[in-house]
């Protein structure tokens, strides 16, 4: 007879549940439950993640299938549809918040590295949308018939784990979560083209971080000097500054343009910059490594 532990609890284990009583204690959570705890709610919906349920119907039918392993699964006893639901409109969210990013913080520190020696963390920016049924979810409307939630993610593209997640509706714009970002100085932000927000990007400046962004084909500038001898893949170099008005007047200062043509593909990438010492192969590999955080976050 097997007498190990399921592969669910070994998982489990990875997680401080000591911690996370002390956070449902902190906002005083568990004062009206009589069974079924917040604890036994968070593995509940893990349960029905790591085995790929498709809704909370599929998820109780897997739970009573296993209805006889639950107290060793660490989920306490079977839970109804309906009380699981009431669970999840009702509890308070900042429980599993709090407790996901201090798990973040501690995944962040046990895969630390320093790829790139630019003397502070390196993030991508990016957002993918999550549809939801309109019928039920009318809050969520952003198309006629179709509704959804938008999670914008920073990612830490060196120890490949999220830093930091921002829900809003899906109509909402991608550089409207920009100044939701948690700024840190001497670090590098990478953005797509849709975070061409000059006036969010200076404030990224002014506190003494970096960013690449892929520019707009409409970018109106002039060019304040060159550089002239430029690596293999290299197109141009160049020192500008704005020509717009508005864009001048939130972005005062001069910017660098990099333009890049990748071997592989011979596809032109134009990247905007306020690192002015790095080389431009390093600015062109900073945005190329945030094609492996696209590629996670469009999988989500």
């Amino acid at each position: 007879m097997n007498k190990d532990p399921y592969v669910f609890v070994q998982l489990v284990k990875f997680m401080d549940e000591f911690k996370f009583r002390r956070i449902v204690k902190k906002y005083d959570g568990d004062k009206y439950v009589k069974s079924f705890s917040y604890w036994n709610q968070l593995l509940t919906m893990m349960f029905g993640q790591l085995t790929n349920r498709e809704s909370l119907r599929d998820l109780i039918v897997a739970t009573e299938a296993h209805s006889g392993k639950l107290y060793h699964l660490g989920m306490g006893k079977s839970v109804t549809r309906s009380n699981l639901s009431k669970a999840n409109e009702q509890r308070d969210y900042r429980i599993f918040e709090e407790f996901a990013y201090f798990m973040i913080a501690q995944a962040r520190s046990k895969r630390q590295t320093d790829i790139f020696k630019l003397g502070g963390n390196v993030y991508a920016f990016d957002s993918t949308t999550i549809d939801l049924c309109l019928a039920v979810f009318d809050w969520a409307k952003f198309r006629r018939n179709k509704g959804g939630v938008k999670v914008h993610t920073l990612y830490d593209i060196e120890a490949q784990v999220p830093a930091f997640l921002h829900i809003t509706t899906a109509s909402v714009h991608d550089s409207k979560a920009m100044p939701e970002i948690p700024l840190e100085a001497d670090a590098y932000y990478i953005f797509d083209r849709g975070y061409n927000d000059f006036a969010n990007l200076f404030r990224i400046h002014t506190i003494g971080a970096c960013f690449v962004v892929r520019a707009k084909s409409n970018l109106k500038y002039r060019v304040v000097s060159w550089k002239r001898r430029l690596p293999k893949g290299v197109l141009s170099d160049s020192i500008i500054e704005f020509t717009v008005y508005k864009s001048a007047k939130v972005y005062p200062e001069k910017l660098r343009r990099v333009v890049f043509q990748d071997e592989e593909t011979g596809v032109i990438y134009t990247y905007l910059t306020n690192d002015m010492e790095s080389s431009a192969l390093v600015v062109a590999n900073l945005y190329k490594n945030r094609a492996g955080f696209v590629r996670v976050v469009s999988s989500c």
